[in-house]
């Protein structure tokens, strides 16, 4: 009996110093290090047509109802000025907005949002005083013939969720 409770300790202890190890932060960034060429340089283009925005957000939206998600999904010009919007039925009120900051963000900044909540979390701390920065996943830059047109935003679920229905949004526009 003393011998499994020993066992049991040792597991339980074992398992505990594996989590706290795992959960240690990487290195942050060399903010030193100067780059050859300009990081997340895409050029803008016109802006996205209204029809074409309303393509991205339908598949969107296709993508939510299948897996059983509702939410707010937002389209925006490359100067970060909205083109169309949906929310769906029961969709959270909060993510209205949500959903077109990360969509604001991704246009202005010309990258996924993902890469703020991955900064951030690796302990760039200053992305958070930039302005119109969300550090959340779920915004995505729409980009044609080489150009920034616009972004998709989705919000209402998790990060996961949010960056998965965009994915899908922005398939309509990034070929």
């Amino acid at each position: 009996m003393k011998m499994r409770i020993l066992t049991a300790a040792v597991g339980a202890a074992w398992l505990l110093a594996g989590a706290a190890s795992a959960q240690q932060p990487a290195a942050p960034p060399n903010l030193d290090a100067i780059p050859d060429q300009m990081p997340w340089a895409t050029p803008y283009g016109p802006p996205i047509s209204a029809d074409k925005a309303q393509a991205a957000i339908a598949a969107a939206a296709a993508e939510a109802k299948k897996r059983g998600w509702a939410m707010d999904i937002a389209v925006v010009a490359g100067s970060g000025y909205l083109i169309a919007f949906l929310r769906m039925d029961n969709a959270q009120i909060a993510s209205i907005a949500i959903a077109q900051h990360k969509a604001r963000a991704a246009a202005k900044y010309r990258r996924p949002t993902k890469v703020f909540e991955q900064g951030v979390q690796s302990g760039l701390n200053y992305l958070l005083t930039l302005d119109d920065i969300i550090a959340s996943r779920g915004g995505i830059p729409l980009i044609e013939d080489g150009r920034l047109i616009g972004a998709i935003g989705c919000s209402g679920g998790t990060g996961s969720q949010d960056e998965t229905v965009c994915q899908v949004g922005a398939a309509t526009i990034n070929k």
